[in-house]
């Protein structure tokens, strides 16, 4: 899984959001800049709202309804996103659910490929289930590898983990940050703890613009009970209640 990645630090110069975003003629945002560096996970937090939902489908390339003015560097062919919803489709198995971007795209499913991808996110022997017969914590596991199938170099992640237990969630960060080594990584969360844990860049978007945060140090994702993630939570948690 490593092809398309080669050319990853190209591809990742090109992710850079600047300007205003407008929905039905209401602002969403303005004054935002944002640059995503190369291989690192970018955290982005904030009221809902804010818009933090529209710079993720800005860089998509998902503009319809949103009137966006400024400078956009992004390369949407080379980018998976990952959504809250596992958005599953029940009818499939779980095996066809992570291929199913190669089945719409009229190309045949790499079988070899599906295998090992389930394999690396512990769903080895669940790819003949249906979704209904997995857990919410599989659910995700799942949806993270119908991602991975993608082999894209920059991943967008809309709030993947806020609908599982605290334990699941843990974990999930912990393996995506695991599969997703070395990619260019976008992820909104309202989670001051989640943020701690994985951002290497951490931003508080306001309607006015972004606020950066120091980061903690140490490699991710880092520990839970760390000093300085404790404190950084704190200090998220402080800014977002500040509402300034």
């Amino acid at each position: 899984m490593n092809v398309s990645r080669i050319s990853m630090k190209n591809y990742a110069r090109m992710m850079q959001l600047s300007g205003s975003a407008s929905i039905d003629g209401s602002l969403i945002f303005d004054g935002v800049h944002l640059d995503l560096p190369h291989g690192e996970w970018t955290c982005l937090l904030g009221a809902s709202g804010v818009g933090k939902s529209t710079i993720l489908k800005l860089f998509a390339g998902l503009r319809e309804g949103i009137d966006f003015h400024g400078q956009l560097r992004s390369e949407p062919r080379h980018i998976a996103l990952m959504a809250q919803d596992d958005l599953l489709l029940p009818w499939l198995s779980t095996s066809d659910n992570v291929s199913i971007g190669s089945r719409l795209r009229g190309e045949k499913p790499d079988v070899d490929k599906v295998s090992d991808v389930l394999k690396r996110v512990g769903l080895r022997d669940h790819g003949k289930k249906k979704p209904h017969a997995l857990s919410g914590g599989q659910r995700q596991r799942a949806a993270l590898a119908r991602t991975l199938m993608e082999d894209c170099p920059i991943v967008l992640l809309d709030e993947p983990f806020s609908a599982l237990d605290a334990v699941t969630r843990a974990n999930m960060q912990e393996l995506t940050t695991s599969v997703l080594s070395g990619c260019t990584v976008l992820l909104v969360t309202h989670d001051p703890g989640e943020a701690a844990r994985l951002g290497q860049n951490i931003f508080i978007m306001r309607k006015h613009g972004l606020q950066k945060i120091k980061s903690p140090s140490g490699s991710i994702p880092r520990s839970i009970d760390d000093h300085e993630v404790m404190k950084s939570q704190a200090e998220l948690l402080k800014e977002l209640r500040s509402g300034t």
